[in-house]
């Protein structure tokens, strides 16, 4: 089935180091985490053939956890989409709505997972990049907060916003796999030990009671109607089990998807400059000087997805136009997470559709990036205020799976298992 929904870029095995927690558990992990010895192409023709020379540290911990590698899943080139469609490798399918995307750019391992052809899977999270082929594909998925997982072998897109983060069948498992990756790094300076420590497992007791819940008004307006009335039933259902909920308000969120892709796309430029085809990527041999082997190679590696965003991102930080946008995208940045800092002075969680919309037909947004940015409305706030998140099954509209996303503050991970594990 695997083969038919396109999940894997590479399928090679990587034995466990060692027995633990994971031991008989089957692992896909993202193709933009580094695996020695096996092909990290981040769904890019500039990276077709690239073979790391070490393992990323979250691969290292799962290998120690004992956890078997099944392979390096199909994903967004270098994690810029939101469906799968922009890899270089072809779509990945979405087992749970077949013809429909698995949402992205974490779509190969959330569709493995959904399919079950991985227990467990790693993805990376920019903006939305779990949590969006979680709610996708019907499975969990938690982008941790800023720091609590180790970057260090992940090829970056944008440094300031994305995680590795887990993908999995329950929260319950979800939060198993995150207990394993989490933790400081010598290696990611970024890095911390939570002060009440990485127990997250034990939180997924489903009890809600007394646990109080606001709903961003903002975070609905505009949503599909039946995504609506199920993320309600969710609610209603949180709130039979003890929840309370209430309304709340984020007027910040209604700049975060400006704000988001212009430092994405800022940093993206900075980070994807060292693939030149001389320092890192595909060279072809080029005959010319250098620019133009540069230009070439470049035009030959990169699809049309990231040299839009290449283009974006250069502009953004060229003289002139550095204070018009990405100043302003910073300043915009700021405004989100004090929002997301004086909710919190309140409720314990905010929840929200995880999406907007139901999947995309395969095709259907392609020649529309805007719709395709516009879709990460609900996800992308959280990765600019760097706070954890989870999308968890809520029950599908018109036959199509629909996710709710629960966010709390910093290293409040153990909240959001607490929160989802009465859902899912």
């Amino acid at each position: 089935m695997a083969e038919d929904l396109n999940a894997f870029v590479t399928r090679e095995e990587l034995e466990p180091t060692g027995d633990g927690p994971l031991s008989g558990r089957t692992v896909a992990v993202k193709d933009n985490i580094s695996t020695e010895g096996v092909r990290t192409t981040c769904g890019s023709n500039m990276l077709a053939h690239y073979v790391p020379p070490y393992d990323a540290t979250v691969v290292e911990r799962l290998k120690a956890a004992g956890a078997t590698i099944v392979g390096k899943t199909n994903m967004d080139e270098f994690g810029m989409g939101t469906t799968t469609e922009t890899s270089a490798f072809g779509p990945t399918q979405n087992p749970a709505a077949p013809g429909r995307v698995p949402g992205g750019s974490s779509g190969g391992s959330a569709a493995a997972v959904a399919a079950g052809e991985a227990d467990l899977a790693l993805g990376t999270d920019t903006g939305g990049s779990i949590r969006c082929p979680a709610a996708f594909c019907g499975v969990v998925g938690i982008k941790p907060t800023y720091g609590l997982v180790s970057r260090y072998g992940l090829v970056a897109y944008a440094n300031s916003l994305e995680q590795i983060g887990p993908i999995a069948p329950t929260v319950e498992e979800a939060a198993e796999l995150l207990e394993v990756v989490s933790g400081p790094d010598e290696r990611d300076g970024t890095t911390r030990e939570p002060a009440d420590g990485t127990d997250y497992a034990s939180a997924a007791d489903g009890d809600v009671d007394g646990l109080t819940v606001g709903v961003p008004t903002e975070l609905l307006d505009g949503a599909d109607e039946g995504i609506v009335e199920t993320f309600w039933d969710a609610l209603d259902d949180l709130e039979a089990q003890g929840a309370e909920y209430t309304e709340v308000s984020l007027p910040s969120v209604e700049t975060a998807v400006q704000a988001y892709y212009v430092i994405a796309m800022s940093e993206a430029s900075s980070n994807l400059a060292r693939f030149d085809g001389v320092r890192y990527g595909q060279s072809g041999g080029y005959d010319g000087n250098w620019n133009e082997t540069f230009a070439r190679s470049r035009e030959e590696g990169f699809g049309a997805e990231v040299k839009r965003r290449i283009l974006l991102g250069t502009y953004a930080l060229s003289a002139g136009y550095h204070d018009k946008y990405y100043a302003k995208a910073q300043d915009a940045r700021a405004w989100v997470k004090r929002d997301f800092d004086e909710t919190f002075a309140d409720v314990d969680v905010v929840a929200s559709p995880t999406m907007p919309v139901p999947p995309f037909e395969l095709g259907e947004s392609l020649d529309d990036p805007l719709q395709m940015y516009l879709a990460d409305a609900n996800t992308v706030p959280v990765n600019l205020a760097n706070l954890p998140a989870i999308s968890v099954p809520a029950g599908e509209a018109d036959g199509l799976p629909v996710g709710l996303q629960f966010v709390a503050p910093a290293f409040g991970e153990r909240t959001l298992v607490r929160a989802g594990s009465a859902l899912a």
